[in-house]
């Protein structure tokens, strides 16, 4: 499918010569004449792009690098639909991408919007995102994996597909592992079918670093590869509150220094996941704010039931040194 020559939701159509068309696609309208002027602005505003780059910096704190390289590619697509309406065809850039960083700093919600965003420019037809790890692909005896990856990409076409920890779909330490099938019918569709596709690899740099040296021509198939970077203290602050707000809560005066010193003693401690370490705490911090108000019994009112206290932090084992639940 090929970036259309009007706004998506008017149903423009595709741009190239009719030769290029698949059954059931409008004709292409007539090229603009060579002295004609297109408001950009206006192109901008009929794709609705800006409401999706917006919903990115409302729901995710920080990342503001990332954002940036989402903002370029909205920008390259959207210029390129226009140059098609002038008959100027460079052919559909390459889309499939590669997101780096620890857990929880935002890769599948950013993955999401791009789904979103490539649909609104006409680069995809559904604007639907699947997300699946190595399970989901590989099988455990032969002749298992290829059906399994085939109806997975089946799931996925006309959107984004989004494979997190990627690298587990290799391993050279087992001659019999079945993944190696799986990365051979991917690099045929991502190459013969990407005008209907577009996959996002995931997980940490390091290793996707050596999942590509092995596998060289997966690399060759991504254009972008961005890296999510770690949260700051401030930023895991900031998307504590977010979370909070959204679950209808709100941090007492005393508890805001007690959750920002829970973030620091977490953020040192093993297996921590940036966003999804805040959201553990809030929902650990829910659960005894909630056993609190019934071993008090009586009344309570609205005060009661949205202000979490200090204490519904600092019996997390965070603070207690214990091995029980955080």
């Amino acid at each position: 499918m090929r970036p259309q020559a009007g706004p998506a939701q008017n149903g423009g159509s595709p741009a190239g010569p009719p030769s290029s068309l698949t059954a059931g696609e409008p004709l292409p309208a007539d090229p603009l004449p060579p002295g004609a002027r297109v408001d950009l602005a206006k192109e901008r505003a009929e794709s609705q792009v800006d409401g999706v780059l917006d919903a990115l910096d409302a729901e995710l704190v920080g990342l503001a690098p990332v954002k940036t390289r989402i903002r370029e590619i909205a920008a390259l697509l959207l210029v390129d639909r226009v140059r098609a309406r002038f008959g100027i065809d460079s052919g559909r850039p390459n889309l499939h991408m590669c997101f780096t960083g620890s857990p929880g700093t935002g890769k599948t919600s950013v993955a999401v919007r791009l789904a979103e965003l490539l649909h609104r420019l006409g680069y995809i037809r559904r604007g639907h995102l699947v997300s699946v790890t190595r399970d989901d692909l590989v099988g455990q005896y032969v002749g298992h994996t290829a059906p399994k990856t085939k109806e997975v990409l089946k799931r996925a076409m006309g959107g984004v597909l989004f494979i997190d920890e990627a690298y587990y779909l290799y391993r050279a330490e087992n001659e019999r592992d079945y993944g190696q099938e799986a990365i051979e019918i991917l690099l045929q569709v991502m190459e013969n079918q990407r005008d209907d596709l577009v996959v996002v690899l995931a997980g940490y740099k390091d290793r996707m670093d050596s999942f590509f040296t092995s596998n060289p021509g997966m690399s060759s198939r991504i254009a972008h590869h961005i890296d999510f970077p770690d949260y700051e203290l401030g930023e895991l602050e900031a998307i504590g509150h977010l979370m909070l707000e959204r679950e209808g809560y709100r941090l007492g005066e005393e508890s805001v220094e007690v959750f920002r010193d829970y973030l620091k003693r977490r953020r040192e401690q093993p297996r921590f996941a940036n966003a999804r370490s805040v959201r553990n705490a809030i929902e650990r911090a829910r659960l005894r704010h909630a056993n609190r108000l019934l071993a008090l019994g009586g009344d309570v009112g609205r005060d009661e039931l949205t202000t979490l206290f200090p204490e519904d932090f600092l019996a997390s084992r965070v603070f207690t040194g214990s091995t029980g639940v955080k």
